[in-house]
């Protein structure tokens, strides 16, 4: 099964590290944004970075757990003129969005056709009530409700989402007897 994930703030990054703690040898990663020091709290980032593209820092940061890890790092923004031919090959693409638009895009343009992993609902510090939805292609983890715009993110929360998102993507390689390559 082939994995790329757009967007690698904190549910892409996160969902990374765990995908190759779980063994997987091949990771596309997409994002167009530089680390921030205000990302260091809940992405897999460190202070020497801050000011590189996301991409490239996190491929050198996964190629440290796992060296002969195969990363496909893309500085890019995901639009629609370039969606489809980013994600060419991948059998499942793990959503780490901010924008609600570019969640909306994604679906749009790639839910008919390849399995789909996003969250939705990840600020504040309540763990009880994530909880995942399967919609056709897609799997939605998160608690539904409480939006970045109304309270702040902890690391704790992202990366639990992060952790319920990589249980579905591995479950999905067991089910289809498909090595998570």
């Amino acid at each position: 099964m082939k994995i790329a994930i757009a967007g690698v703030g904190g549910i892409g990054s996160n969902v990374a590290v765990n995908l190759v703690r779980s063994g997987i040898s091949f990771l596309k990663i997409v994002d167009y944004d530089r680390v921030e020091f205000s990302n260091l709290n809940r992405q897999f980032y460190f202070h020497d970075q801050i000011g590189r593209f996301k991409v490239e820092a996190l491929a050198e940061n996964l190629k440290r757990i796992r060296p002969e890890l195969e990363v496909e790092a893309v500085v890019d923004r995901v639009d629609v003129e370039n969606c489809q031919s980013l994600f060419s090959g991948c059998d499942l693409i793990v959503e780490g969005f901010d924008r609600q638009q570019d969640k909306k895009m994604l679906v749009e343009y790639l839910g008919s056709e390849r399995m789909l992993v996003l969250a939705c609902g990840i600020a504040g510090s309540d763990l009880a009530c994530i909880r995942s939805r399967r919609l056709g292609t897609c799997c939605i983890v998160g608690d539904f409700a409480t939006d970045c715009q109304q309270a702040p993110l902890f690391a704790h929360k992202v990366t639990t989402v992060a952790g319920f998102m990589t249980e579905f993507i591995v479950q999905q390689g067991i089910k289809y007897g498909k090595k998570i390559d």
